[in-house]
This record gives C-alpha cells, structure tokens and sequence, in this order.
C-alpha cells in the first residue's frame, strides 16, 4: 500500500519564489525519479481508466508534461492549452485574471468536437484561473470536461472551491496550507 504522504514529501517547496512571500511547491522532483513519475502516472491513470473519456488536455506549461504522458497511457488524444500566442494555427481564446492584471490561454479551434468527454489536467490549483479558462475553451467547442485533475491544491488561495462552485469535479492528489 502507498504512504499516503509519498507524493507529498517529494514536492521541493522553494520559499519566496517567484515573489517574497510565496511558498512555490516544485513538482520536478517528483519527475526526476523514475519510481517516483511512475506512481505518480499511476495514481492517475487508475483513476481514469475505463471512464470513456476522448481527450486529456493539458494546461500550459507542466500541465503538458503529466497529461501527455497519462493520455499515452489511456491510449486517448492530448491536446494542449497554451498561453496566448504560442500555438500556430486558428485558435479560440480565454482570458482569466491573476492576482495583478490578467492573461489568455488558447486552444486550437480543431481541438475537442461537440461531445468530446475530455480531462483537464495543470500541475497545481491556486486561483483557478487558468483551469476555469481551459474548461470555458474546451466546453466553447462543444467539448465536455469531466473532469478537472492537479497534483497540488492550494485550498486558501479558493481556486479548488471556485472551480467545484463553477461545477467542475475536481481531484487532486495532495493539499497544501498557505500559498
């Protein structure tokens, strides 16, 4: 049986970066290891195999490195959700607002089709911007997210509450206080 407390200690929590004050939870630790990815994918995968999904679209930037490597292991589709101006075809946008002004991410307009069942998946949750941003994509496209997946909640920041609230189920792997 795996410690429950396994993904958690392998996160590197870097203080005051990338600004005084922020307690920024470092996921490449748990990439590093090889025993480590693989629980990691693992405890992923599990949880959405068989679940009739179509899509794992996965939010910029290492929200690409998990939800490529779980959509290879469910055999399904990735599609990425880049910040605005990165991907090269015809796009649809959404813009979100972060703690000081505010940003877009984008997704090809050919990248879900109506009834698509899709899973969305981003390293962590803070505000919820960007997960909120990508859900509006996919479902503007007539996609359906089931799902909203991170590695990391950060539940005092509201995002994980501001997502359910919006209707989006959520699973994260592990909490933590503070920012």
């Amino acid at each position: 049986m795996l410690d429950p407390n396994y993904i958690r200690d392998r996160i590197r929590t870097v203080p005051d970066w990338p600004q005084p004050g922020v307690m920024f939870r470092d996921i490449t630790p748990l990439l590093q290891d090889p025993k480590t990815l693989r629980v990691l994918v693992d405890l992923f995968v599990h949880r959405y195999m068989g679940r009739g999904l179509d899509l794992v679209a996965g939010i910029d930037a290492r929200g690409f490195i998990l939800g490529s490597i779980v959509a290879y292991e469910l055999n399904l589709g990735f599609v990425p959700i880049r910040k605005k101006g990165k991907l090269p075809f015809t796009t649809v946008e959404e813009s979100y607002e972060l703690e000081y002004g505010s940003a877009a991410v984008e997704l090809h307009a050919d990248a879900c089709g109506a009834g698509d069942r899709v899973l969305l998946i981003d390293d962590l949750i803070a505000t919820g911007g960007t997960m909120m941003a990508g859900k509006k994509l996919i479902e503007r496209l007539g996609g359906i997210v089931v799902e909203g997946a991170a590695i990391v909640d950060l539940p005092e920041l509201g995002g994980s509450k501001r997502l359910r609230d919006a209707g989006l189920v959520l699973h994260t792997l592990v909490d933590f206080d503070g920012h």
